[in-house]
């Protein structure tokens, strides 16, 4: 009985066979079939004119049909059989069947039956017979068996053109170099794309548009157009066919491996006429070795052994480059991207939905880098016939990109606004057409410019592809390292899947300035909010709603991601087990949902039973969260409260020091240091008279800052910092308050333009920063002029005595 065991994956019992009626030759008599089997003898495929039954066996069959075993006595011998009667019984050259998946493809034209092996369709040839009285009507395919099971899978018919037949009427299997690796069990099939390359296709009929004639045996021998155009000067124009008199095959198989690998090899007395053919056709690089090497022969013979062959590789310019297409290789980059946009020797139009006719391509191209499109062009699908593709849903952008990096091998995107998105695009075309290299590429691009701005929208759009995994996994690090930001800079993160926002919540790495924001966000996601809010709003609408309209799907996720909000909170003045007692023991929140109830009741027990007091850590519940900030408050101008004094204090742990002289911190100015420029002047306590710092040229223009570097053990989250004048009247007014992860890359905190704040000499300011930059944490803040302060006379000395900076500590 046949069963099917998968998707592509048939199970043949014994003398039975398999008919699928899309198992049918395009043309009668004329056809390939290409599959995998897993036997351990006996591979019976059979070839009849119409559709047999499931019970039907060849050797009872009337009708005319041919039948091909493969394996045949006991995995001995590959047999051939015409209407039940056996015209072929030979030993079974390399088909030697296994419990593993191997590759087999088998072809008919008016009666010449060829059988090759692997995974390749009309290469590996190793058996070929020609029945004299063919048998012109053959369509159906049968997949069937003897004594045992058969499995089959990876089942497609082929088309067959003319070329391929002249190839196989003429072909010597011996003189096949290619490896054959169809012993081993097929394996996942974007792995062997990754060493897929122009040497495939050489000398292959497959997707091939030109070929030679070499010397009297007429033996034909296939090309690709834009191939031998893009290494050399070939007569082309309106000929599939180019004749070579005088030349034998072993001198133009030497010249097209050459161009199709990059190295070759020849005797030493074929070397004239590999450089006469060579010259002939243009092959410059080619030319200029066989010279070089035979000048070389010429001055010392002793440099070559008579027996041996002399290697010709050609040099590649980009070491690093040799794997990818075209280097590594005498094709020009530069005439195949010509041929390219003029679409000389096209065999394929491109036409993307909405855009209509895009590029005049060849299918080799694509082929090289796309096992996608290999299949398109190959299996017998439409486009196996076409000269014309059609893709819906497709980023013309993107798809452009990509073919550009097909001919050049190299990716080149312009620095444009959209950058981020058509990258992402990008990203998912190659994953969607296996186009690996390009691939790692937007892996590389995405990783450099991953921000907190970008994270959530990559996140969503690489979290579905397994390739992606290292991606995936830094943007969830990213996303927790500045979870305050990214879940209150935009709400892009509801989109995410909840195993992406739960590994989030999750992250060891997880830094948050409060438990409550956790909470804000876990419930914003839940109900796929539309606009910013905290447990607030969702409590009041739980007096309109319940729970299933509020929530809806995610309702269950509701209860499986609240529990890892509690797991580890922070216990600074026990404010969240506090905020649970106080705001929460009342809510609709607790009366509706059962896990906050619970959570409420036990930190209710938590605080009536002593625990609550910092530093006691038997709850193990609530337990400090290792990443979480130190919040530093503003409360007054000149105040102890800020992170220059805490940091004073070596964190809490003793009496304040100036943090400068302690090294706690690094303060620098744009001028050098002098008397009345004093980096420790600004973190200390005591007023100072003068105090400012010089001018310097940076980018063409004037600017003075003072700058703080926090260390690099320690960022801020700032939400306010204070100045102080000294007791100048160089009073500012245009300045930027910044901060930097790296001390180059700046990003403005609060922008002041014509600020009139200051105006008395000693005076104190402080100003809040607000926005959602005031979310980001960063190791380095400074204050930048500019423009000119209020003195005419030395309009560019920034005059501070004083620099403090409060907001939640890393």
């Amino acid at each position: 009985m046949m069963e099917k065991k998968e998707k592509k994956f048939l199970t043949v019992a014994p003398f039975e066979c398999a008919w699928r009626k899309d198992l049918k030759f395009r043309e009668a008599g004329r056809g390939c079939v290409a599959f995998e089997a897993s036997a351990h003898n006996d591979v019976t495929v059979v070839f009849r004119e119409n559709v047999g039954s499931q019970h039907y066996h060849y050797k009872r069959d009337n009708s005319p049909h041919y039948t091909v075993i493969l394996g045949s006595h006991r995995n001995r011998r590959l047999k051939i059989e015409v209407d039940g009667q056996t015209v072929v019984d030979v030993a079974g050259s390399g088909l030697c069947c296994s419990s593993a998946f191997q590759s087999y493809w088998i072809s008919i034209y008016d009666g010449l039956i060829c059988v090759g092996k692997g995974r390749y369709p009309f290469q590996n040839l190793v058996f070929q017979w020609l029945d004299s009285n063919p048998n012109c009507s053959v369509r159906y395919v049968g997949l069937s068996s003897w004594d045992r099971h058969v499995g089959y899978r990876n089942v497609n018919v082929l088309p067959l053109t003319h070329n391929h037949i002249l190839l196989w009427k003429q072909v010597d299997c011996g003189e096949y170099e290619g490896e054959d690796n169809s012993d081993e069990e097929v394996k996942d099939e974007r792995t062997d794309y990754e060493k897929w390359g122009l040497e495939n296709f050489l000398e292959s009929w497959e997707l091939s548009d030109v070929f030679f004639i070499v010397d009297t045996e007429e033996k034909p021998v296939p090309g690709h157009k834009v191939i031998l155009q893009a290494s050399g000067n070939f007569p082309l124009e309106d000929e599939d066919v180019i004749q070579l008199q005088g030349v034998a095959y072993p001198i133009l198989h030497a010249l097209l491996k050459y161009i199709y690998t990059g190295q070759t090899q020849i005797s030493e007395p074929q070397l004239g006429s590999l450089l006469a053919l060579s010259s002939q056709f243009q092959v410059m690089p080619l030319v200029k070795q066989c010279e070089e090497t035979i000048e070389r022969f010429k001055l010392n013979k002793k440099l070559f052994d008579s027996g041996k062959n002399v290697e010709l590789s050609y040099p590649c310019s980009q070491p690093h480059c040799c794997a990818v297409f075209p280097f590594g290789l005498p094709i020009s980059a530069q005439r195949l991207k010509l041929l390219h946009s003029i679409g000389k020797y096209s065999d394929i139009n491109i036409c993307i939905e909405g855009h209509g006719l895009v590029a005049q391509s060849h299918k080799i191209i694509l082929s090289l880098w796309s096992a996608p499109f290999t299949k398109m062009f190959t299996n017998g699908m439409s486009e196996s016939s076409s000269s014309e593709v059609h893709l819906r849903d497709v980023s013309f952008e993107a798809f452009k990109i990509m073919l550009e990096f097909m001919y050049s091998g190299k990716l080149r995107m312009e620095d444009t606004t959209d950058f981020g998105s058509l990258l992402l695009q990008l990203l998912l075309l190659a994953d969607q057409f296996g186009v690996t290299l390009l691939h790692q590429e937007c892996c590389k691009l995405l990783l450099e410019c991953l921000s907190e701005d970008s994270v959530c929208p990559i996140l969503q759009a690489v979290q579905s592809i397994p390739s992606c995994k290292l991606i995936e996994e830094t943007c969830e690090r990213n996303f927790s390292m500045h979870f305050d930001y990214c879940t209150t800079a935009s709400l892009d993160f509801v989109l995410l899947d909840e195993a992406a926002f739960s590994s989030i919540i999750q992250h060891p790495d997880l830094t948050v300035t409060s438990e409550e924001r956790v909470l804000n966000a876990i419930l914003m996601w839940c109900m796929k909010a539309k606009e910013l809010s905290g447990w607030e709003t969702v409590d009041e609408l739980m007096t309109k709603l319940t729970p299933e309209l509020l929530f809806e799907e995610r309702l269950q996720s509701v209860n499986e991601l609240l529990p890892f909000d509690d797991s580890e909170v922070s216990l600074t003045c026990s404010s969240f087990v506090l905020f649970l007692h106080l705001q929460l023991e009342r809510s609709n929140l607790r009366r509706h949902i059962a896990v906050f109830d619970n959570f409420v009741k036990e930190a209710i027990r938590f605080i009536e039973s002593g625990s609550a007091e910092l530093g006691n850590n038997q709850n193990v519940r609530f337990q400090h969260r290792r990443s979480s900030f130190k919040e530093l408050l503003y409360i007054c101008d000149g105040d102890s409260n800020g992170v220059l004094y805490f940091a004073g204090t070596s964190y809490g742990e003793h009496q304040w020091v100036n943090p400068v002289l302690a090294k706690r911190i690094i303060i620098t100015a744009s001028s050098p240091i002098s008397r009345f420029t004093d980096p420790k002047a600004l973190a200390s306590r005591t007023y100072q008279g003068t105090s400012f710092t010089g001018s310097r040229m940076e980018d063409g223009h004037n600017s003075a800052w003072w700058m703080v570097d926090l260390g690099q053990d320690h960022q801020l989250m700032c939400n306010y910092y204070t100045l102080r004048m000294d007791g100048s009247r160089a009073y500012i007014r245009s300045w930027n308050f910044q901060g930097s992860m790296d001390g180059r890359v700046w990003t403005n905190l609060r922008v002041h333009e014509n600020d009139q704040t200051m105006c008395k000499p000693g005076q104190f300011a402080s100003w809040p920063v607000i926005g959602p930059n005031a979310l980001l944490p960063f190791r380095f803040f400074r204050v930048v002029l500019t423009g000119p302060t209020s003195d005419a006379s030395n309009p560019w000395n920034f005059c501070i005595c004083f620099l403090e900076l409060y907001g939640y500590l890393h």
